[in-house]
């Protein structure tokens, strides 16, 4: 690819990315719905003028560093108050592991037509929300406190392990996996050695800003941020393949709790830089869809991605609040708001990459569908989440106004 194709490529994302930013500020729609309908107006599927895959083996390290920034930004950000918002993630993250991996199999295998071990894949790639798209959401629709918080932690927690499991799935199916034994070990080392990297980065992090004087501090806490997460994403990947994940979670969580006298500094820049990640990857990766992966799918695929929507999660999210002082609209928005975002894209993308080049039948299906389940939820769920959290009562509303109580946040008081 030559210098200047390349810089026309990047140059049409970051437009695009800016101009659906612009007009989601004007029109008041949702901008991650903007987002990824400018990248399919770029992309195969439009225009033609991105093909990411121009990127050549720089696609997957440019979007692990520009992702593990956006994780890094949603663990600094990262407040679980109280016992009762803990255990509602926890439950809900447990659960969504147990059911949505069961049913995403068995709905890709018998509904969307993939083979076992592809359909397999499948339902770990789009077991976790996005994060992604999830707190932009939450902060442009101004939901009322604690569920933005319960929405994005589950988020941060689901990501890394959805991921770290798809990838060993694939190394099964691809055979340099041998065993349901050697899946698990894979699994537990990955994202523990992630997140035992990412805590000593973050803890490393967190003693030099300590240590900064004001007057050294122009531009370099930023600085020293950025260079320990790109090393140590260079390092987990290196090391564990994925762990790079989990561990720019689990920084992000311990420099935001050890604060510093720049800890709201960088804490403003480090949110800067992750929405302009999430504006120039949004574009590059859904200028990857081709309709001609979707059509295929047919209402087979559509029907896949609406039992995911309308059964499944409800169902899971039901269960998982039994019992937890959530009333029942704050359980159906809950249940209602889980699109997938930027990881479960590029992981969809790399993989099936490496699937068609093995030779393994349903890689395009596998692509198709994912991205399918991307505009589905992205879509519909981004376009309908303020109404209804405005039909629910959901919305913050301004600090003049009398703040209606929230049974979740009465509960949290009284406890």
């Amino acid at each position: 690819m030559t210098p200047e194709r390349l810089g026309l490529l990047w140059g049409v994302t970051v437009f695009a990315g800016a101009a659906a930013r612009l007009l989601a500020s004007v029109s008041g729609l949702p901008g991650v719905v903007l987002l990824l309908l400018s990248g399919l107006l770029i992309g195969r599927s439009g225009l033609g003028l991105v093909e990411p895959l121009d990127l050549g083996p720089g696609l997957g390290t440019v979007v692990g560093l520009l992702v593990s920034l956006v994780l890094f930004d949603g663990g600094l950000n990262l407040r679980l108050p109280g016992d009762t918002i803990k255990t509602t993630v926890q439950r809900i993250t447990v659960l969504r592991l147990l059911l949505s991996l069961g049913a995403g199999l068995l709905a890709a295998h018998w509904l969307a037509g993939l083979n076992w071990s592809v359909a397999a894949v499948y339902s770990a790639i789009v077991l976790a929300t996005g994060p992604t798209v999830v707190t932009p959401l939450v902060r442009q629709i101004r939901l009322a406190p604690p569920l933005g918080d319960v929405l994005e932690a589950e988020g941060l927690v689901l990501e890394p392990i959805g991921a770290v499991l798809a990838l060993l799935l694939l190394e099964l199916v691809l055979g340099n996996l041998h065993g349901w034994r050697e899946l698990a070990f894979g699994l537990l080392s990955r994202l523990g050695g992630g997140v035992v990297l990412g805590a000593s980065v973050g803890w490393l992090l967190s003693e030099l800003l300590r240590r900064l004087q004001p007057n050294q501090a122009s531009g370099l806490p930023l600085q020293l941020s950025l260079g320990l997460l790109f090393l140590m994403y260079g390092l987990s990947e290196w090391c564990l393949p994925e762990s790079a994940l989990p561990a720019s979670v689990a920084a992000g969580i311990v420099v935001g709790r050890r604060h510093s006298p720049h800890t709201a500094e960088l804490d403003a820049l480090i949110q800067e830089l992750a929405q302009l990640a999430i504006t120039m990857l949004f574009p590059l990766l859904a200028a990857d869809v081709s309709w001609a992966e979707l059509s295929p799918l047919g209402w087979g695929g559509i029907s896949c991605v609406l039992v995911l929507m309308v059964l499944v999660r409800p169902m899971a999210v039901g269960v998982a609040t039994a019992g937890l002082p959530l009333d029942f609209r704050q359980k159906l928005f809950i249940g209602w708001l889980a699109p997938r975002g930027i990881v479960t894209a590029a992981v969809a993308s790399l993989f099936s990459i490496r699937l068609e080049q093995a030779g393994i039948l349903g890689a395009g299906r596998l692509q198709g569908l994912v991205f399918l389940t991307i505009l589905m939820t992205v879509g519909l769920q981004g376009l309908t989440a303020q109404p209804l959290a405005q039909a629910l009562g959901l919305i913050e509303v301004d600090d003049v106004e009398e703040k209606p109580s929230s049974d979740l946040s009465s509960a949290e008081t009284a406890s």
